[in-house]
């Protein structure tokens, strides 16, 4: 079981490793970085070849670019620690790889062949390997066949001593025990809900004397945010998209980029069962045929899921050789076995999905939209150098809204506002860091708009007087009036209840709960209190909306007979287990750096980082 284990994880390993290293193919080049410098440093006998930290570092500049939304230079890479994360990653493998060596562990040209063959990268339409995409791709990219090739192996090896280590790794029975006995214990409890129908009389009107104090004492509710008096200009695609003329052929031409939405060939929903040999899928053939099996029940023989075979729908040349087959059949069945790239297969064909074509002109109106809007973004672009020469040259902002199509505006601006221009990210981010002596300049809007502000006035934070928010203040009032009443009324109910009075017979309603756990409580906030509580004892629980008195009825042991619970104890028996092979894994590689000896090349190091912007 722990053998099988290891290998699945293994398996997903290689898989992501063989992922990254194809991504990272359309980074640098092995050849990106020449002459004498060749690697960044080494464990033991192991060099961290240049290009692979370069690549690496590529790629996680990339994701975090794509995380924040902007660009992420070297430098800030080396202060967030993100370059050391990337070059602790390389060293821990090469701490790997100068181990396996040692050890002797390798595999198989057999093995590496069946990962390059595997590789979406390296497959051409028809979805077996080609060769010809495999050396092109490989040489665009500065590597060949035999360098991809040793890194594959490389890798695999490694993942075969990493799985070798985190293999069978199981959480302690008394951690997750622990764990299920906290989340998946059970209370029954009474509850009443106070709110401002349970009082004897409304808290009503606030005199002069309490409205003023409650306003003293929560100013900075009524105090009005610093505010930035701005004026702007700008220009949307909305706003010129009815002068923008479309021709077509223009249309004609956005149609055929998208011919293929609106001219699909007849396509089929398939499902492809494949064998290892053309025996058994024959033998299976005919059991499906004579009624013996279901075709869902040859699936689970091969150990899969519907899910696992399904082709989704297809085109008859996604088939390959069993395309005309299957595309005879009008109706749903089952066809062969045909031979395929991957063996011998069964095909299922569950629905016929008729050809459909939508001609230009009946298409046209809904491309014109479309192409109005981007005509219009282009506009607006080719625009900026005009509008930005204007700035440069001294034209106000009202000076823009006159002589060219932008238009003229003016917001009292604060942090949070989000309507008019305010909705717009670049313009919020634009108004929070203006300055009175900024220069006008040009943004770009995230829907292809530009703006130009000038910040004219900032008005710093200023209570407002009682008189212009007497209202607010007067509900702030009594919200405040009715929870302390409120308060009161469940003390003294909960003084009445702990001197032996019934909870139903305070004449309010009770609600009871019966065996739920911590998820099941609601609402949230009465959890902690709840579960803190004695059996039998009371509390008033105050959870900022409302206010309630709560009796604990009954504790109980998690419910051992419940799916949920069983499937709570093994997801957190994986998690855990998933930690400690984590820790363990990172303890062995930080102790193979320690026995084989780190050295780093800080002037190669440095020499990546020139390369980056």
């Amino acid at each position: 079981m722990a053998s099988s284990a290891g290998k699945k994880t293994g398996n997903i390993i290689v898989w992501i490793i063989l992922l990254l290293l194809i991504v990272g193919l359309a980074g640098f080049g092995a050849s990106n970085f020449g002459g004498s410098t060749g690697n960044i440093g080494a464990v033991g006998d192991e060099e961290i070849d240049i290009n692979d930290y370069a690549r690496a570092l590529q790629n996680a500049l990339r994701a975090e670019e794509a995380a924040q939304g902007r660009p992420i230079t070297v430098s800030e890479a080396e202060a967030t620690g993100l370059a050391a994360q990337v070059r602790q990653q390389l060293i821990a493998s090469a701490a790997l790889d100068n181990e396996v060596k040692r050890i002797g562990l390798s595999v198989g040209d057999e093995q590496v062949r069946t990962q390059v063959l595997q590789i979406p990268a390296f497959q051409g339409i028809d979805g077996t390997f080609d060769r010809e995409a495999y050396g092109f791709t490989l040489e665009q990219n500065g590597l060949s066949e035999a360098e991809f090739e040793a890194q594959i192996r490389k890798e695999t090896a490694r993942t075969l001593l990493q799985g070798g280590i985190v293999a069978g790794v199981s959480a302690p029975a008394a951690y997750t025990e622990t764990l299920l006995t906290y989340f998946a214990a059970r209370r029954s409890y009474s509850l009443i809900q106070l709110d401002e129908t349970t009082l004897d009389t409304p808290v009503g009107t606030p005199d002069d004397a309490a409205l003023q104090a409650y306003y003293d004492a929560n100013a900075e509710t009524f105090t009005a945010p610093e505010t930035k008096a701005i004026t702007y200009a700008w220009l949307t695609p909305d706003m010129i998209l009815d002068t923008v003329e479309i021709d077509d052929d223009t249309l004609r031409e956005l149609y055929d980029q998208r011919i293929d939405e609106f001219v699909q060939p007849e396509r089929r929903l398939v499902e492809r069962l494949v064998f290892g040999t053309a025996d058994e899928a024959q033998a299976a053939a005919d059991r499906l045929n004579s009624g013996e099996v279901t075709f869902e029940a040859l699936v689970e023989d091969r150990g899969l899921a519907l899910s696992d075979i399904d082709l989704g729908d297809v085109v008859q040349s996604d088939l390959g050789a069993a395309g005309a087959a299957i595309f005879a059949l009008t109706d749903p069945g089952v066809s062969g076995p045909h031979d395929t790239d991957l063996g011998p297969a069964l095909f299922r064909m569950n629905a016929v999905l008729a050809a459909r074509e939508t001609s230009f002109e009946d298409a046209r109106a809904d491309l014109r939209p479309e192409a109005a809007l981007d005509r219009a973004r282009r506009i607006i672009a080719d625009a900026i150098t005009d509008i930005d020469d204007r700035l440069a040259a001294g034209a106000t902002i009202e000076e823009l809204a006159t002589e060219t199509e932008m238009e003229l505006g003016q917001i009292a601006y604060f942090p949070g506002m989000v309507d008019d221009i305010a909705a717009y990210d670049a313009f919020r981010d634009a108004a929070d860091q203006a300055r009175t002596d900024d220069f006008p300049e040009v943004a770009e809007l995230e829907d292809g708009g530009i703006f130009a502000l000038r910040l004219d006035e900032v008005t710093p934070p200023a209570l407002r007087p009682l008189d212009d928010v007497r209202e607010a203040a007067i509900a702030g009032w009594q919200a405040a009036e009715t929870r302390a009443q409120l308060a009161q009324q469940a003390e003294a109910l909960l003084a009445r209840l702990n001197a032996g009075e019934a909870i139903d017979s305070f004449g309010l309603d009770v609600a009871t709960h019966e065996g739920l756990t911590r998820g099941g409580v609601n609402p949230v906030g009465l959890v902690e209190p709840l579960f803190a509580l004695d059996e039998g004892a009371a509390t008033v629980v105050d959870d900022g909306a409302n206010v309630y008195l709560l009796r604990l009825d009954g504790t109980l042991p998690p419910d051992t007979e419940d799916q949920a619970s069983d499937f709570l104890m093994n997801a957190m028996a994986s998690q855990a287990a998933q930690g400690i092979a984590q820790d363990l894994f990172t303890g062995f590689s930080q102790a193979l750096v320690q026995s084989g000896g780190l050295s780093l090349n800080q002037a190669a190091i440095n020499a990546v980082h020139a390369q980056f912007p």
